[in-house]
């Protein structure tokens, strides 16, 4: 994760911050209103309750998804700063399976003329 030290001269000075890199990824692409962001996790992507690969969703479908406790855990976070960045600006934000050889060259280089993912494996969340 990165990491962030307090300012000199403040009281925090000598505080050291773990930066969760989902929350920096999604609100950096945002402000830059980047094309894609990538989320890696250690899953296929975000899965519905029978565990099968929900490849697209929409902002509205994951505030749903989350209601109803499809989406739980440690995948809430990932895909809060996702519709966060879509939100701000981003065309496509991309939870794709790190454990994948090459996951993010694969979804950076394919996806046709919608530059939506390579349909290999993943979720994305868009508007």
């Amino acid at each position: 994760a990165p990491i962030g030290m307090g300012c000199v001269g403040e009281d925090d000075e000598r505080v050291v911050y773990n930066i969760n890199a989902d929350v920096a990824a999604g609100r950096i692409a945002g402000e830059l209103k980047a094309a894609r962001v990538l989320f890696l996790t250690d899953i296929a992507g975000v899965l519905d309750k029978d565990m099968k690969l929900m490849d697209r969703l929409s902002c509205d479908d994951i505030d749903g998804l989350i209601q109803d406790e499809t989406i739980t855990g440690g995948m809430i976070p990932k895909v809060t700063y996702a519709t966060d960045a879509v939100k701000l600006g981003v065309k496509g934000a991309f939870i794709t399976d790190g454990r994948v050889p090459h996951a993010l060259l694969n979804e950076i280089l394919a996806g046709g003329a919608e530059g939506m993912g390579s349909g290999g494996g993943g979720t994305v969340v868009t508007l």
